[in-house]
């Protein structure tokens, strides 16, 4: 298999079930994690490895070492394997994405901005999903009418804060995650919830057109639930770990034990909390999204435009969602190709970085 964005948690989870199962690593790509890259590809041996800078290179304990998006594209190209899992974070993971399928391969995606803004354009036939709501979503399917689909959500960051303090939050703050760590950027959206929008609407793609939804659920122990036409809802639950739906992703007759089963004796309670617009100001465009999901590329353009700013310090926090409302309601077309897309994506953040 190839792994795009080996270095993050799920990328280790990957080449976790990748050495389980005694699965060859083609290509490796990374970021700028190269020590841990240095310990991947002395453990799975790759044929090819990629990875962001032209100056990691020499850092590299490999004999093929390539830089940047291109080389990234060539490997799967040039690539034997049939298997592209990527975890790529950002716009940075579509073109990956397309190439993978028009060089007919199956393509486990993480990544979720390449349904969010190019889901018109993408044939998910050859797509299995490894976020844990939508492996749990597809866990659950039936042959049975469904009323609603409904993933959950952590919560984030704040989700105990005084709301009077959103205001003043820093990019420190917005790394405390209640259950778990994971990278800088995801670790924003999470406290914003446009990572929960994002997944509704891959969701959205993946599945059909339908009612769709999330909910808080605090502990992290129910990834997703469905609503049958009939009154009866089942949910899914699992113990927090990409693994499971690597594992699915690489066999899905999956026979092993991946994880321990959730005690509930020992979990005793769970709670519930609706997702408000108060506290993620972001959900006020939720239900037009999910209508118009086309229009996925401009969220996500102003979303990440906008976190540079935050970044940066130029921004506070809860402008972050001001930001990509603003842009939502200032750009309603809608792509009619994936150069749209690509044109489109530019525009939205030429319009944030100059006009805030």
């Amino acid at each position: 298999m190839i792994v795009l964005g080996s270095t993050g948690s799920i990328g280790v989870n990957t080449l976790e079930i990748a050495k389980k199962f005694s699965i060859e690593i083609e290509v490796l790509v990374a970021g700028n994690n190269i020590e841990l890259l240095n310990k991947q590809i002395k453990e799975h041996n790759p044929k090819v490895v990629v990875v962001a800078k032209e100056e990691d290179v020499y850092r590299v304990n490999h004999k093929s070492v390539f830089f940047g998006q291109d080389a990234i594209l060539k490997a799967i190209e040039d690539s034997k394997s049939e298997l592209v899992v990527n975890a790529l974070v950002g716009f940075l993971g579509l073109r990956p994405t397309l190439t993978a399928l028009t060089c007919n391969k199956r393509v486990a995606l993480a990544n979720k901005e390449s349904l969010v803004a190019c889901g018109a354009f993408i044939d998910t036939s050859n797509i299995q999903p490894i976020d844990s709501e939508h492996f749990g979503l597809w866990y659950l399917m039936q042959e049975r009418p469904v009323e609603r689909m409904i993933i959950t959500a952590s919560g984030g960051a704040f989700r105990d804060w005084d709301i009077k303090r959103l205001q003043n939050a820093t990019l420190a703050d917005t790394q405390k995650h209640p259950n778990w760590s994971m990278g800088q950027k995801i670790t924003i959206d999470s406290a914003t919830m446009v990572n929960k929008m994002f997944e509704l609407l891959e969701a959205r793609w993946l599945f059909g057109e339908g009612k769709y939804d999330a909910i808080i659920e605090t502990k992290s122990l129910i990834h997703a639930l469905i609503d049958f036409k009939d009154g009866s809802t089942t949910a899914h639950f699992a113990n927090a770990s990409m693994q499971l739906p690597i594992a699915f992703a690489i066999d899905k007759t999956m026979q092993e034990n991946i994880l321990s089963h959730v005690d509930l004796l020992k979990v005793g309670s769970l709670e519930f909390r609706e997702i408000t617009t108060d506290r993620y100001p972001v959900w006020e465009i939720k239900e037009e999204l999910l209508k118009n999901p086309a229009r996925g590329v401009v969220v996500n353009a102003a979303n990440e435009a906008a976190i540079e700013k935050f970044i940066a310090r130029e921004i506070g926090f809860m402008d972050i969602a001001k930001t990509i409302v603003k842009a939502y309601e200032k750009f309603d077309t809608l792509p009619k190709s994936v150069d749209d897309v690509f044109a489109l994506d530019k525009e939205v953040r030429e319009f944030v970085f100059n006009s805030f």
